[in-house]
C-alpha cells in the first residue's frame, strides 16, 4: 500500500481490494469506506481503507 498516495481514487480502490468498479461505488455510498465526493470524483483517504480492512471478516 506504501506505492499508493495518502489519498486514493475510485481506480486505486479497485486495485488494493481487487474489486470491481460497481461494488467499490456500493462500499463508497455506503460509507463503508470513509470518502468525500468533488464534483464527480471520489476522494478517498488511504487510512479509510487500511481500517476498513481491519474490519472485515475473513
Amino acid at each position: 500500500m506504501e506505492e499508493y498516495k495518502d489519498v486514493i481514487n475510485v481506480k486505486d480502490l479497485c486495485e488494493i481490494l481487487n474489486i470491481g468498479k460497481n461494488t467499490a461505488y456500493k462500499l463508497l455510498k455506503n460509507n463503508d469506506i470513509p470518502n468525500r465526493r468533488l464534483g464527480k470524483k471520489y476522494i478517498i483517504p488511504k487510512f479509510g481503507v487500511i481500517e476498513y480492512l481491519k474490519g472485515v471478516q475473513l
